[in-house]
């Protein structure tokens, strides 16, 4: 098992990609601790679920507390919590629309790893993993505040990668392509069919021919929580199967 015993915070994990994550993270052999805004009654199995609201600093110190108290340690934070935005013109974008974008896609990857990172300086390890996405790297239309949020979590997480390296804590960055989760319509413009978006836009878009699954997502973020990557930070993983190029 490649995480065995690893105690692991997931944010986002109610989500479509989220719950692949933790699956497969448990079948990796981790201690998982699950966490959403909105928990599923039948998602308590094999892990420690916490609701939080990720925007909300006193929030996230409460659940870094429990963590403590339950396990004593925090190996790895993975950030997977973010929000789409409808494909809105400049213009047309309000302030309110913005920040909640800010908040969630950025502000809450700030508030987590400044609340884990103590932990992780006394251990003298750890590991965080954000997800950005690959439009921060190759824009599409009508996504600015959603492409300005991401890049921004890779430009913070890659700070944040040369500050904690003398403690031994790695943090690296993961860019999604088009994937085949609920998210991906919320991009849509008004009146759009999705799943003709699907097959004649976003899945046309990616070089390898299909949409980015969950548990590609999944492998990439247990590698980067490994050993195996005990000599890797600051880096930006494409998982986007060509989109990028």
């Amino acid at each position: 098992m490649r995480l065995k015993e690893k105690v692991i915070i997931i944010t986002g994990a109610g989500g479509g990609m989220g719950t692949t994550v933790v699956a497969e993270f448990i079948k990796q052999g981790a201690f998982v601790v699950a966490v959403d805004l909105n928990i599923d009654k039948n998602s308590h199995e094999n892990a420690l679920w916490i609701k939080a609201d990720l925007t909300n600093l006193s929030e996230i110190h409460s659940l870094v507390e429990q963590v403590v108290e339950r396990f004593g340690r925090i190996d790895g934070l993975v950030n997977l919590a973010g929000i789409a935005q409808k494909a809105t013109s400049v213009e047309e974008i309000s302030e309110v629309m913005w920040d909640k974008i800010f908040a969630i896609n950025t502000k809450s990857i700030f508030f987590t790893s400044q609340a884990v990172a103590p932990i992780m300086k006394r251990q003298q390890s750890g590991t965080i993993v954000n997800i950005a996405s690959i439009s921060a790297i190759r824009p599409r239309p009508g996504l600015s505040a959603y492409i300005a949020s991401k890049g921004a979590a890779i430009s913070f997480s890659q700070a944040l990668a040369i500050e904690l390296a003398k403690y031994h804590i790695r943090v690296n960055i993961i860019n999604p392509g088009p994937a085949n989760t609920t998210m991906l319509g919320q991009f849509a413009a008004d009146g759009t069919n999705i799943e003709e978006a699907k097959e004649e836009v976003f899945k046309k878009s990616v070089p390898l021919g299909e949409l980015i699954e969950p548990i590609d997502i999944a492998h990439a973020c247990i590698y980067l929580c490994s050993d195996e990557t005990k000599m890797v930070t600051g880096a930006v993983f494409n998982i986007d199967g060509g989109r990028g190029i």
